[in-house]
């Protein structure tokens, strides 16, 4: 089930000079990615409305990623090894200097004033117990009903059409959907910070993005909203296959006593048309009964 990841010993790097923000602290994990971090990381700065602090954890780096960072006076956090995802997510979000944090991929190029929308629902909430995120453009099919797939725009840097993108993305109508659980992720600081961040014991990261949001649940987080307006490309250049993986499925099922797929399906309602004021609930009839029953054989 849950395998041997050792704790990293993890460094960091405030950004030297002060600047003046007034988005998020956009939180970026990366290994070993240079081309698709320096294309991400352009992205923000050319195609955002709002002025975002923006921080890479840096993982090895041997590749000269931790170097570039250096030179483009980002924050980061490194660590010599892999930190995978929860070790890296809970270090940046200590370099934090706003009240909203926005977790996005490195293989991950925001459209045009992606961030507009995303702040504008963030400001209508009179209380901190929401999560919302962006919608994903994918290159090749997708079994979600909240990514628009498949369009393809090219598969690395080399290769991207910007300018096909811009004018499909700005052409675009896609509604909003409920069940929002991973990037391009936006959450206020403080929730994050009260359910611990991303829990560790899930490291690599392997089902981390259903544990993190089944916490917010537990916390009485009821809007898990995704804004069909807040565009990113995602070119799906995933380092997943280079890390040893940890069994996910099966540490949520026994943790949670549920599986993920009916938590995201039948709580969450992932992919379905948001529904204004939509009350979420935990259903407690026999759809329940049975979802218990499985997570005994998941977890075994």
């Amino acid at each position: 089930m849950a395998i041997h990841f050792p704790k990293p010993e993890i460094q960091f790097f405030p950004a030297k000079e002060n600047q003046d923000y007034n988005g998020f602290s956009i939180l970026i994990p990366s290994w070993n990615n240079l081309e698709m971090l320096k294309f991400c990381v352009e992205s923000v700065r050319q195609n955002s409305f709002y002025q975002h602090q923006i921080i890479v954890h840096i993982n090895e780096g041997t590749d000269g990623s931790l170097d570039w960072v250096k030179d483009m006076n980002l924050d980061y956090s490194f660590s010599k090894e892999n930190a995978g995802v929860c070790y890296a997510m809970n270090a940046l979000a200590t370099l934090s200097k706003l009240p909203y944090l926005l977790y996005l991929n490195d293989d991950m190029y925001v459209c045009k004033n992606w961030d507009k929308p995303l702040m504008s629902k963030a400001l209508q909430f009179k209380h901190s117990l929401w999560y919302i995120s962006g919608t994903m453009i994918e290159p090749l099919p997708s079994s979600s009903k909240n990514v628009v797939a498949p369009f393809d725009f090219g598969r690395s840097p080399s290769t991207f059409q910007k300018e096909k993108l811009d004018a499909f993305a700005a052409g675009l109508t896609f509604e909003d959907w409920s069940g929002a659980s991973w990037p391009p992720s936006l959450i206020p600081k403080d929730t994050f910070l009260s359910v611990g961040g991303y829990s560790e014991e899930f490291s690599p990261g392997m089902y981390s993005d259903p544990d993190f949001s089944m916490k917010l649940w537990n916390a009485g987080v009821r809007v898990f909203l995704g804004l069909g307006n807040a565009l990113v490309y995602h070119f799906r250049s995933h380092s997943t296959g280079r890390v040893k993986k940890n069994d996910g499925r099966k540490q949520f099922a026994a943790k949670w006593g549920i599986p993920a797929s009916w938590f995201y399906k039948k709580v969450l309602k992932m992919g379905a048309p948001a529904i204004a004021n939509q009350n979420l609930n935990l259903p407690k009839g026999f759809s329940y009964l049975i979802a218990r029953i499985r997570a005994i054989y998941i977890k075994k």
